[in-house]
């Protein structure tokens, strides 16, 4: 069954010393956007403000609201909801300020209890910036972080999506030493069990997942290492007499390549650069960084705040338009799987 209902997405301005406000600006003039959710920006003004006059656009019609039913979800306007969170700062692009992280963090905060309340569907987040945080005491590194933490969810999974690849990772940001450690039977059944959860909520039936190797021709049956011997075939197998659809392990210099036709559902990638290396090789501009886990989806763009280049009016939204439009095709899958379910 197909909803008839768009999903309600919250785009996050972010840092407002960072591109942020500039990527919004071009993303909520996106035809696209409309098409497939109804968006809001969580934000300040003066941020917006600054951000038009940096790109010498005309400002656009701006509807301030406090909750998301006051929005009118109209191309040409932008639905604002500020958080007032210090509204009296002077920001300047291309610095780290306090004020600037502390406002950015007002935004997540206001995103997640709108989720929590089930208010929204998904949200499409722009960066921030990590030593801004830091400055501003807040007590975590990343956007994953802070949603993991504020909704209470057991856990977060990022998810590359590029085209037809949608790409899980069994470590992230840890060395590579570390990461052939936690390339164990243990944690790779778990990101299995839990991948399977969470895209059998999205609708996927019976889905399949690739799990990629972790050395060379998958071993070549221990020659060349033996971790899939010892710890990832018999997490496949685990998982497998657990009902799950998971299949290998295949070698990883090939399981990309012939999943670029959509084989798989989705791949387990060993560590961070074995699944960040083929996504961004395949399309660096369109590679997409969703958090699934939670009550409700999370995209984020796959740039910085880059604050070199912050207030000059050359920051391309592209990023941020693709992210948002990933976010409510899953939100959407969401809230299809969930109408279905119900009419069951």
């Amino acid at each position: 069954m197909t909803s008839t209902r768009k999903p309600v997405m919250a785009i996050t301005l972010g840092d407002p010393a960072g591109i942020g406000p500039e990527t919004v600006i071009q993303a909520i003039a996106s035809p696209v956007i409309y098409e497939v959710c109804n968006p809001f920006v969580i934000g300040h003004l003066d941020s917006l403000e600054a951000a038009a006059e940096a790109m010498g656009a005309p400002m656009p019609k701006v509807n301030i609201i406090s909750e998301p039913e006051e929005a009118v979800f109209e191309l040409g306007t932008i639905d604002l909801m500020p958080t007032h969170v210090c509204d009296d700062a002077v920001i300047e692009y291309g610095k780290i300020q306090k004020e600037a992280a502390l406002r950015a963090y007002s935004y997540l905060e206001r995103s997640i209890e709108l989720g929590m309340a089930g208010k929204i569907d998904a949200v499409s987040t722009t960066p921030i910036n990590k030593a801004a945080l830091a400055a501003a005491e807040v007590p975590y590194i990343g956007h994953t972080e802070i949603y993991q933490a504020l909704t209470g969810s057991p856990y977060a999974l990022t998810m590359f999506n590029v085209h037809k690849l949608r790409v899980f990772f069994v470590s992230r940001h840890v060395s590579l030493r570390e990461a052939c450690d936690l390339a164990n039977r243990e944690r790779i059944l778990e990101y299995l069990k839990n991948i399977h959860t969470e895209f059998t909520k999205l609708g996927f039936t019976n889905p399949s997942i690739g799990v990629a190797a972790l050395n060379p021709h998958v071993g070549e049956n221990g020659m060349f290492g033996t971790e899939e011997i010892e710890h990832i075939r018999p997490a496949v197998e685990d998982a497998q007499a657990l009902g799950i659809n998971a299949i290998g392990p295949e070698s990883a210099d090939a399981i990309f390549a012939f999943n670029l036709d959509g084989h798989h559902d989705c791949i387990l990638s060993m560590y961070h650069d074995q699944g960040h290396i083929a996504c961004k090789t395949l399309d660096f501009q369109n590679a997409v960084t969703l958090t699934l886990g939670l009550p409700f989806i999370r995209a984020s763009v796959d740039h910085g705040t880059a604050f070199d280049i912050a207030g000059k009016g050359i920051a391309q939204g592209a990023s941020l338009i693709e992210s948002t439009r990933v976010a409510a095709e899953f939100a959407q899958r969401k809230i299809d799987h969930e109408a279905t379910a119900a009419q069951a």
